[in-house]
């Protein structure tokens, strides 16, 4: 059974850095892509940043140039730095499997990212 917990939330102030964490268990995690969703409050969850087996990487737009993901196979883990944070990244940030690459496993509770001064 896939279990996904996430880590590294908290509230930053703009311009701040935070770093997220996902520990990913049953022994799926090398041979799946792997991406950051966030969801704001009235918004639906969107697929931010993934990497692929490869390592390939694709962000979205927003956050080109800001997020870096990563991935460690040997640690069943995946990272999201996250840096020039701005209050539009306030969101609660996700980790999992890429809809269209074989659908989500079942979700974590997530991490509350807030940006604000």
């Amino acid at each position: 059974q896939v279990q996904i917990e996430e880590s590294g939330g908290g509230l930053v102030q703009p311009g701040g850095s935070l770093r997220l964490s996902c520990v990913v268990s049953g022994n799926i995690f090398s041979r799946n892509a792997m991406g950051w969703y966030r969801q704001a409050p009235g918004k639906q969850r969107e697929l931010v940043a993934y990497i692929m087996t490869g390592a390939q990487t694709h962000y979205v737009d927003s956050v080109k140039g800001r997020f870096t993901i990563s991935r460690d196979n040997a640690l069943s883990t995946l990272y999201l730095q996250m840096n020039m944070l701005k209050p539009e990244d306030t969101a609660v940030y996700y980790c999992n499997r890429p809809y269209e690459y074989g659908g989500n496993y079942p979700w974590g509770q997530g991490t509350q990212v807030t940006v604000s001064s």
